[in-house]
């Protein structure tokens, strides 16, 4: 697996690929380093297998849009997210990736790629 500090492009530009069974979930160091190329941090769960974040919208639409927007990347990058709509307007988006059961660079790529539809 490539670290993260290896000179690469940006998050927002890279690409998904996909995972094997019997690769390890990143690292705390590493999830660091990942954390730190993201524009606005995401929150790391206590046991290090997913990122979550969460975001406020104007209105009920307004989070829809978010929500579809978020489907089209997912389907782009061939890597999906778990999407929970709540309190009308609010919608929190989970990381991980299935395959390693914890994280992987994939859900950094996701996590660029979301924030950048904010």
């Amino acid at each position: 697996m490539t670290q993260p500090s290896e000179q690469k492009p940006e998050l927002t530009k890279r690409k998904c690929v996909p995972c094997e069974g019997g690769t390890p979930p990143l690292t705390a160091d590493e999830i660091a380093a990942y954390q730190k190329q993201l524009v606005t941090p995401w929150e790391v769960s206590d046991d290090l297998r997913k990122i979550s974040k969460e975001f406020k919208s104007k209105d009920f639409t307004k989070a829809l849009e978010l929500i579809n927007k978020v489907g089209e990347i997912a389907e782009q990058q061939g890597h999906h997210p778990d999407i929970y709509l709540h309190n009308y307007n609010k919608v929190r988006i989970d990381l991980w990736t299935h395959a390693v059961g914890g994280l992987s660079e994939n859900d950094f790529i996701m996590a660029a790629k979301i924030d950048q539809l904010v």
